[in-house]
């Protein structure tokens, strides 16, 4: 809501300001008494909301120590926490106690344990585990503090890290957000009937790790995927495919999807996971393009990202990733669902539907 400005007595008179509704309030924060009913809200959230890193903070100090691990080994309080992360009591305690404030931990009868979600994403060596994501965005936190600076310029104020091909952190990048998309691409399985299709040639835009072609050659025998993206990231699918034991049926091309050519009629299947987000309109509607020629016919692409409602009202996650793309790239954002549905409709699209995936979205385009 907007205030008017108030006017200006001196520092003894009583101060007004006038809202949009017309009501004359007491300036310096007693809007609130105006309010129905004359209650005040709870600051318990505001305030929580400012003291967010403190989440980041304690997810990523206890993904170091490997917390949520020893808790699924068996641990059952600080002492023990302590003892097998070979950290002090004091903090292990620290680190229980922040984990039950943001509903990661549970604690019964003195014991503490996992919560579903935090057994499922945040145990190591599982292929959904982000406990490697939590740890990497630990180190990513202070890049917000350019965050005014980048509002007011209206894009990074240094460089676009997602527009570098040789860029360091795509090392531990590229592997740590994999798992995010792995109950996304399980759930494409089923949506686009993988398992059933047969010999079946899929094209990966910008698939980085490879995770969607691991997934998909596991479930499809037949199969066989290309990857195209950047050398150093290629490698890096490479070596992860051969140890999946899916490497014989995965060939890569080196390039820039921008400027590399996809040829015609090649693919039955192609997909373009979380880079739309990275994208603007044109360059999204110009790959869309040449995507639909690079199908055969009654071929289809898998477009999955941060999909916004079309009255920008949530979900709440895509929407605040937008300010990640502000922050990262020049052209990037968090797109809403008639976007999508413009841009693959350019391109010669006819049958599009979207499928949600949390907090993805699933574009399935004909």
């Amino acid at each position: 809501m907007t205030t008017h400005p108030a006017t200006t007595h001196p520092a003894s008179a009583h101060q007004t300001a006038v809202t949009d509704e017309g009501t004359a309030v007491p300036a310096g924060g007693a809007l609130f008494d105006a309010a129905p009913g004359g209650g005040v809200p709870d600051p318990d959230r505001v305030l929580r909301l400012i003291n967010g890193y403190w989440a980041t903070g304690v997810l990523g100090a206890a993904a170091s120590h490997r917390v949520f691990t020893h808790l699924a080994q068996g641990a059952r309080d600080a002492a023990q926490v302590a003892g097998r992360a070979g950290i002090s009591e004091r903090g292990a305690q620290t680190l229980l106690d922040g984990l039950v404030s943001v509903g990661l931990v549970r604690v019964e009868a003195g014991v503490y344990r996992n919560t579903a979600e935090a057994a499922t994403y945040l145990v190591e060596d599982s292929a959904v585990s982000l406990s490697a994501f939590a740890k990497l965005k630990l180190a990513h936190m202070g890049a917000l503090t350019d965050l005014p600076q980048v509002v007011a310029a209206g894009g990074p104020i240094t460089d676009a890290v997602v527009e570098v091909a040789d860029n360091p952190h795509w090392q531990e990048l590229v592997k740590a957000i994999a798992p995010q998309s792995v109950p996304a691409a399980r759930l494409a399985t089923t949506v686009l009937g993988i398992e059933q299709a047969g010999p079946i040639t899929i094209l990966d835009v910008g698939g980085g790790s490879g995770i969607y072609s691991a997934v998909w050659l596991a479930a499809n025998a037949q199969a066989r995927a290309v990857q195209l993206d950047w050398q150093p990231i290629n490698a890096i699918a490479r070596r992860l495919m051969d140890e999946r034991g899916l490497g014989d049926r995965f060939t890569c091309i080196d390039g820039d999807f921008h400027t590399t050519d996809f040829g015609s009629g090649g693919y039955d299947l192609a997909v373009y996971s979380h880079i739309a987000h990275q994208e603007g309109p044109q360059a999204n509607t110009e790959v869309f393009t040449r995507l639909r020629r690079a199908l055969k016919p009654g071929g289809a692409l898998l477009v999955c990202d941060y999909v916004v409602d079309d009255d920008r009202t949530g979900p709440g996650f895509p929407l605040i990733f937008a300010s990640e793309m502000l922050l990262k790239s020049h052209q990037g954002s968090t797109w809403r669902a008639q976007d999508y549905r413009d841009w693959l409709t350019k391109a010669g699209f006819t049958d599009i539907t979207l499928h949600s995936a949390p907090p993805a979205t699933l574009v399935v385009a004909r």
